[in-house]
C-alpha cells in the first residue's frame, strides 16, 4: 500500500508537470499570435483599431492563464513534495517495523533450536558408554562409545560429530571416525569448548562457543556445545573428561534465513543476516563475509529497532533467549532497499 501511494504521488507529479508545460507552450504561442495581430492591426490603421483591442485582450488573457499555470505548478509541487515526504516516512516506518519483527522471529527460532542443543549435550554426557570409556578406556569401551555416538548421529542429523576427550584433552572416541579420522587422538586441551567444559561446576551446566570453522571437520562452520563428563554420570561428582557436540551450522542457518517471510521482490532487494554479539556475520543470504566480516550495525544500545542508511533500511533484533538458554547476544538483521523513484 505504501509503495502504491508513493508511485501514485510520483505519477501525479509527472502528469502535472507534463500538462502545465503544455499549457505554457500553448499560451506562449497565443501570446505571439496576439503580438502579431496587434502589429497587423497597426498597419491597417483605423480599419484595424477594433481588432487591435481584441488582440490586446487576447494577449492579457494568455498572460493570465500562464500565471495561473505557474501557480498551479507551484501549489501541486509543494503538495506533492509533502506527500512524497510523508509517504516515504510511512514506507520506512512500515517496512522498518515489519523487518524488525521478521529479524526477531529469525533469532527466536535460532534460540529455540540452540536451546535443544544445550539439552542434548547435558543428557548425552550422562550416557553410560561415554562415562565408561572415560573411566576405563579399553578397546571394548571405545568401540561401544563409538557405536553409541554413531547411533545418536543417525538420529540427530543436525550434528557433524560428537567427541569424547579425557582429562588431558585427548579425544578418545567420536561418532564418525571414518568420516573424520583426524579427530581421534587429537589434543584439544587449548580449545575453548574443552577448557570451558572442564570449568563447569555441575552436570546442569554447559558451554557454547560462537560460530567458527573447524579444520578437523572439513572446515565446516559449527556451533560447539560442551559440558564435563562426571564420574558415574552423577550431577555433582568429579570431572573425568568432556563431551563436545558440533552443530552443523551452515544448513540450519540457511534454512532459517530462507524461511523469513519476505516476498520474492523484497527478498531480491534485501540482505538477510545473523550476527554474533560483536556483529560478526555468521550467516547471510548472499553468502558473503560469513565468519570473517563485521557488519556496521548501529543499535544505539537498543535491543531491537530500525534506521535508515542512505537508500536502505536496516532492521535488527537481539536474541531474547529461550527457557534456560540466555543466548549469546546474537542478532537477526535485515538490510533492505527503500523504493526509489
Amino acid at each position: 500500500m505504501q509503495d502504491d501511494i508513493l508511485r501514485l504521488a510520483y505519477e501525479v507529479s509527472r502528469i502535472t508537470e507534463e500538462k502545465v508545460d503544455r499549457i505554457d507552450r500553448v499560451m506562449k504561442q497565443t501570446g505571439m499570435l496576439a503580438i502579431n495581430a496587434r502589429l497587423e492591426a497597426a498597419r491597417a490603421g483605423d480599419a484595424g483599431r477594433a481588432f487591435s483591442v481584441v488582440a490586446q485582450e487576447l494577449g492579457q488573457l494568455a498572460n493570465s492563464i500562464s500565471g495561473i499555470g505557474g501557480e498551479l505548478r507551484s501549489a501541486i509541487a509543494s503538495n506533492i513534495a509533502s506527500l512524497r515526504t510523508a509517504g516515504s516516512q510511512m514506507l520506512v516506518d512500515f517496512k522498518g517495523t515489519r523487518y524488525t519483527d521478521l529479524a526477531r522471529s529469525a533469532v527466536e527460532i535460532i534460540d529455540r533450536n540452540l536451546y535443544e542443543r544445550s539439552c542434548d549435550v547435558r543428557w548425552w554426557a550422562t550416557d553410560s558408554s561415554v562415562v565408561d570409556v572415560l573411566e576405563d578406556p579399553t578397546d571394548a569401551n571405545v568401540a561401544h562409545a563409538t557405536e553409541r555416538l554413531a547411533t545418536i548421529l543417525r538420529s540427530y542429523t543436525v550434528y557433524l560429530d560428537l567427541w569424547v576427550a579425557d582429562r588431558t584433552g585427548r579425544v578418545i572416541a567420536t561418532g564418525r571416525p571414518d568420516r573424520y579420522p583426524d579427530a581421534i587422538g587429537q589434543n584439544v586441551i587449548n580449545e575453548d569448548w574443552f577448557r570451558s567444559a572442564m570449568g563447569t561446576r555441575t552436570g546442569d551446566d554447559f558451554r557454547v562457543c560462537d560460530i567458527d570453522t573447524n579444520p578437523t571437520l572439513g572446515g565446516a562452520q559449527v556451533a560447539t556445545y560442551s559440558t564435563a563428563v562426571r564420574a558415574g554420570g552423577k550431577t555433582r561428582s568429579a570431572t573425568i573428561g568432556a563431551l563436545g557436540i558440533f552443530f552443523d551450522w551452515a544448513p540450519q542457518a540457511a534454512a532459517i534465513l530462507d524461511g523469513i517471510g519476505l516476498s520474492p521482490a523484497e527478498r531480491a532487494s534485501s540482505r538477510l543476516m545473523l550476527l554474533d554479539a560483536s556483529h560478526r556475520i555468521i550467516a547471510a543470504s548472499d553468502g558473503k563475509g560469513i565468519c570473517t566480516d563485521i557488519y556496521p550495525l548501529v543499535t544505539d544500545k537498543r535491543a531491537s529497532g530500525y534506521y535508515q542508511r542512505d537508500s536502505k533500511i536496516v532492521a535488527f533484533a537481539e536474541t531474547p533467549g529461550y527457557e534456560t538458554y540466555r543466548g549469546l547476544g546474537w542478532l537477526g538483521c535485515i538490510e533492505a532497499q527503500v523504493m526509489e523513484e
